[in-house]
């Protein structure tokens, strides 16, 4: 089975191609080097050209609080045009399957915890990502357009937040555990006293290792086939400063955490009920601790290699 991976250099895309990979997949990995998916005639031509049998969308601009808070315009328009590019070259290719990654960050700020799928669009999205969230319900529409219009066996997946190897560790641009792990590997190696981190850190949170969601795909290219979308959780909760104290123990750092409450903390509390694809066989197998060993190992030896995006 030809598989073709979307953003394929990215923390979701690189994972994805590589449990993939493992399980015997013949996996194409396309990256911006290869075709701009905001070029239409380009996205166009190369699947065309390709035509695989599966497109899995994991391409997309993403980023932390204040990337989304800074750019919203930005967020917005890249992600619909990606992902209306790529949808309709897909379409035109004849791909039998397809699989569009949502997030998290689409459910109402207020949503009843544990959220379950019911809950998009019931409601307010937190501001500081409405931008990003928008583009990523539009992208859930359109799946279910499609297999409306054109009866197709195409799929959306919304994962919790995720992290692992191959993630941006951009201060100003990264997700909350890369931009943690570089804040406190960098204070710890320069002797800094304190670190300045966002809100007052009370938000809870749910965390997903990258392996965890490509064993996820896998079993619902097999066995799922619905217009409702589907959740992807760890099912495991953790406070925002809980898990800056985590890290710091990991890391070694000895200094002061300073907690700049004047910083907008984002949605309280977002934890996904995920007891429908448990249904269907599959089960996070990488706890926290576990995954952010992992992703510190692979930080610092990359780091060193010069190939972390920063």
């Amino acid at each position: 089975m030809k598989i073709l991976v979307a953003g394929a250099k990215g923390l979701v895309g690189s994972g994805i191609s590589s449990t993939l990979e493992q399980h015997g997949f013949n996996v194409i990995r396309l990256s911006r080097n290869e075709v701009d998916l905001e070029d239409k005639k380009a996205t166009l031509e190369y699947l065309s050209d390709l035509k695989p049998r599966v497109v899995v969308d994991a391409a997309a601009r993403v980023g932390g609080v204040l990337a989304n808070n800074t750019f919203p315009v930005d967020f917005l328009m890249q992600n619909l045009q990606i992902q209306m590019n790529l949808m309709n070259a897909a379409y035109l290719a004849k791909v039998s399957r397809f699989v569009f990654l949502g997030s998290s960050c689409i459910y109402p700020r207020s949503s009843p915890q544990p959220i379950q799928e019911v809950e998009l669009m019931a409601g307010p999205l937190e501001s500081t990502n409405s931008a990003y969230s928008i583009a990523k319900i539009a992208g859930i529409e359109l799946i279910k357009a499609y297999r409306k219009q054109f009866n197709l066996e195409w799929i959306s997946l919304i994962p919790t937040s995720l992290y692992g190897p191959n993630d941006n560790f951009s201060v100003a641009d990264g997700h909350v555990i890369p931009s943690m792990i570089r804040k406190f590997i960098t204070a710890r190696e320069s002797g800094l006293e304190s670190v300045t981190l966002w809100g007052d850190g009370s938000p809870l949170r749910e965390f997903l290792y990258i392996s965890d969601l490509a064993e996820a795909l896998i079993c619902c290219l097999s066995n799922y086939d619905s217009m409702m979308p589907l959740n992807i959780g760890s099912g495991q909760e953790i406070s925002i400063k809980s898990l800056a104290d985590k890290i710091v123990e990991l890391v070694g750092y000895e200094g002061k955490l300073i907690w700049d409450k004047n910083k907008p903390n984002g949605t309280p509390r977002k934890l996904l009920d995920s007891s429908r694809i448990k249904k269907l066989g599959w089960a996070p197998r990488v706890r926290l601790e576990e995954g952010l060993v992992q992703t510190i190992d692979w930080y610092r030896a990359n780091l060193e290699l010069g190939s972390v995006r920063l």
